[in-house]
């Protein structure tokens, strides 16, 4: 089994290649990075590390990488496939359709057997989105045809991965916890092995929004009241006992969104909680706290993962305290060097306090408003930071 996977990153290496190649797939990436393909191609293999007390290593082999520039091997590439996958950033989507719809036009043309095409994104449906990008370049009748014989199954993926140069090598830095989950309804072939220890569903949006409300919630609520205390790392604000007291209080608060909308189950989400309490702890990982609270405009959106979860439950009438003293914290968030959060500080020196938590969270319930107020200027005083 041959399986075409674009972006050699950290994901890509660290997760989807090691996944593909744990299931009997020989792997080939597509790059843009000369170096990273070269090193592939010369070793045959690449390296990850678990970031676990032993830093067990394990080899993926065989694999085999294409520059982007490579278009014909690409095209010959999809043709050959047995399954393809991204994991490129949302972003970058729009950039591999067109050499995608090509190869994928030319499997129709030649009547390859039916392929799934799975973008795994840190971002919501990310194959629907690949999908509309390849619609976007070809005409109706092609896209049609297309469509025919190529699925395009969402998925969700977790896993934190860094990468470290070593000997000429870049080796992938991989936390042991991973999960990637992928929606089955949404496939064609369905003939292919399953993918070693992804979990396959039928409807994947709790799974994504799990990975949004409770996970990355918790990740950006700890580092922002984390920078609020100068703490350099989210692993060194978890020290913190009331730090961490704070964080276990919005997991609560952010579960019963789950328990009430999707049925789920309330023992399931304690354990959840509690693996997503640990891996946060992990003190072979280094989570800088300006990291993971980079662009906090985007992370104050309307349907992200600090405002939406305490929406549904405002109106459910459940508790949301943790919740709004994370939005607080974040409207606090002050990094010179992050386009997003000067922004978010010259919006609300000029404007106030009580305008930018209506325009960046676009919540313009007064109660509120002046619940994340209070919030904002307990947190002030506590901490006095420039404003």
């Amino acid at each position: 089994m041959k399986a075409l996977h674009f972006g050699a990153g950290n994901i890509g290496r660290g997760l989807i290649g090691y996944l593909l190649n744990k299931t009997g797939y020989e792997v080939c990436f597509v790059d843009a990075d000369h170096q990273l393909v070269e090193s592939i191609n010369d070793n045959k293999q690449y390296v990850i590390e678990l970031l676990d007390e032993n830093h067990t290593q394990e080899t993926v082999s065989p694999v085999r990488a294409l520059h982007t520039s490579a278009q014909n091997e690409i095209i010959e590439a999809i043709l050959e496939a047995d399954l393809i996958t991204t994991s490129v950033g949302a972003q970058n989507l729009s950039r591999i359709a067109p050499i995608l719809s090509r190869g994928l036009l030319l499997r129709k043309q030649q009547s390859k057997p039916l392929i799934d095409v799975m973008a795994n994104e840190n971002t919501i449906n990310a194959s629907s989105q690949l999908k509309e990008e390849v619609k976007k370049i070809v005409s109706e009748q092609q896209m049609d045809e297309i469509l025919s014989c190529v699925g395009f199954p969402n998925s969700a993926i977790d896993r934190l991965s860094l990468s470290e140069k070593r000997r000429e090598e870049e080796v992938a830095l991989v936390e042991p916890y991973y999960e990637w989950i992928i929606n089955r309804s949404e496939m064609v072939n369905k003939d292919l092995p399953p993918v070693k220890n992804a979990v396959y569903v039928d409807t994947l949006k709790p799974h994504i929004e799990r990975k949004l409300y409770m996970v990355n919630m918790g990740h950006a609520a700890t580092a922002y009241m984390g920078y609020l205390k100068g703490y350099p790392t989210i692993q060194r604000a978890l020290k913190d006992a009331k730090l961490e007291e704070f964080l276990r209080g919005a997991l609560h608060e952010s579960a019963r969104y789950f328990t009430h909308i999707h049925d789920m189950d309330e023992e399931g989400l304690e354990a959840f909680m509690e693996q997503t309490i640990n891996r946060f702890k992990n003190e072979n990982i280094s989570d800088d706290v300006f990291r993971v609270g980079r662009a906090p405009i985007r992370k104050l959106g309307s349907e992200e993962r600090l405002v939406k979860p305490a929406k549904v439950l405002n109106d459910l009438g459940l508790p949301i305290e943790n919740l709004t003293t994370a939005i607080a914290a974040a409207l606090l968030f002050d990094n010179p060097e992050d386009e997003e959060s000067v922004t978010l500080q010259n919006y609300r020196e000029d404007q106030g306090v009580e305008a930018a938590i209506a325009h960046f969270t676009e919540w313009n319930d007064d109660t509120i408003v002046s619940k994340i107020k209070n919030h904002y200027m307990q947190l002030k005083q506590e901490q006095p930071l420039k404003s």
